[in-house]
């Protein structure tokens, strides 16, 4: 199967960037405990311009973020493994089941409760860490696998996007929702007229981002309207969306991510750790992203299978798709994402966090020692 370059610029940053995030997070943790904790924490929640550091990363910074997403989105729609709408079931079918499920099991155990607003948190696939982690495994992993995953982390974020728009909007200023969709409109028509020019693009998304920030949607969403405002051409190098896609990579992989990283994983660990893991949300959490994620996934994607509706690549098989799935269970970015719009209590917040690094954690490593196992077993066999 042939790999786009674009793709395999994406792959390998997308490795690296994870495994750098990785050496953040490590980093973030160890200096939130150590005896510059309270500096490491005050920091992040220093005053710029009437908001803290924090909020400027997770509100702005994030939104470039955002528009990767979209530009990648699209890409995958136009050209990739999306555009084809037979290959694309499975994944998708993929990505229906890792999110259902593990939301499931999150509000079977937190209906009608305080926290039920967090059946979002395990819905996501971190798709740095998740890449990273199937990086590891080398040239044993078939290239199928690769677009598998990726394919279906990517319609995680989508829906992710979704579910921040719908479901994690409290209060509406629609004079101000208005205006923003407006100028998309407006960006949505100079891109009909065949505008090129990056400028007024940029210029649209940033009045189009403060009127949204200041709507009660979140203004993350810009990101992703700007992404498809954006012209694509046909999609080659000299296309305005494959020149800002190619753009933004790196500096979003490895300076906006790791400050996202750095900003919201500077958690103090208390030691009454098993306390926190019989809370409700923390089972829910942690349930939903190891057994909720893989399961949903192979049985969704079995189910798409064997009714007809799409087929299995040559070159995989069903264990390989179960153990692809637990990486699926790699939640960070989004899911710490989706816990600073579900809880507005610190400490749940803050036990939120600890327990979606924990349950990543363990998901990573059954993710990896499982594809170690059954990849290493197909190599044999053939």
């Amino acid at each position: 199967m042939k790999i786009t370059k674009l793709f395999a610029e994406f792959f390998e940053n997308e490795k690296a960037s994870g495994l750098f995030l990785i050496c953040c997070t490590i980093f973030s943790l160890i200096l939130a405990n150590s005896s510059f904790g309270i500096d490491y924490l005050h920091f992040w929640h220093i005053n710029l311009a009437g908001n803290s550091i924090q909020y400027w990363i997770n509100d702005g910074l994030m939104t470039i973020f955002f528009l990767l997403i979209g530009l990648e989105l699209e890409r995958e729609i136009y050209q990739g493994e999306l555009s084809n709408i037979k290959d694309a079931l499975l994944p998708i079918f993929g990505a229906l089941g890792g999110m259902l499920v593990p939301a499931g099991l999150f509000l079977v155990l937190n209906f009608g409760t305080q926290t039920q607003s967090g059946a979002g948190i395990p819905m996501a696939t971190d798709i740095a860490f998740a890449l990273a982690i199937l990086s590891l495994l080398g040239n044993r992993v078939p290239v199928s696998l690769k677009i598998f995953l990726t394919a279906l982390a990517v319609i995680d974020d989508l829906g992710a996007i979704l579910i921040i728009a719908i479901f994690y909007t409290k209060t509406l200023l629609w004079t101000n929702l208005i205006i923003a969709m407006c100028v998309f409109v407006i960006l949505l028509i100079f891109n009909r007229l065949k505008i090129r020019n990056l400028i007024p693009y940029i210029i649209g998304g940033i009045v189009m981002w403060y009127f949204m920030l200041h709507s009660g949607v979140h203004a993350t969403i810009t990101g992703v309207l700007l992404a498809f405002a954006i012209p694509f051409g046909n999609g080659d190098k000299k296309s305005t969306s494959y020149i800002l896609q190619h753009f933004l990579h790196k500096p979003v992989a490895f300076f906006i991510l790791p400050l996202f990283a750095l900003a919201n994983t500077a958690i103090v660990l208390h030691s009454n750790v098993a306390e926190v893991l019989k809370e409700n949300y923390s089972l829910g959490i942690a349930l939903g992203l190891i057994i909720g994620k893989p399961l949903g996934i192979f049985f969704v994607s079995l189910l798409a299978v064997s009714l007809g509706i799409c087929k299995l690549p040559s070159d995989l098989n069903w264990k390989s798709i179960l153990a692809v799935g637990f990486l699926g269970g790699i939640g960070f970015t989004m899911s710490i994402f989706i816990t600073l719009l579900a809880f507005d209590t610190v400490e749940i917040v803050n036990n939120a966090k600890f327990v979606i690094l924990l349950s990543s954690l363990i998901a990573g490593i059954i993710g990896y020692l499982s594809l170690k196992l059954v990849l290493k077993k197909d190599v044999i066999q053939n």
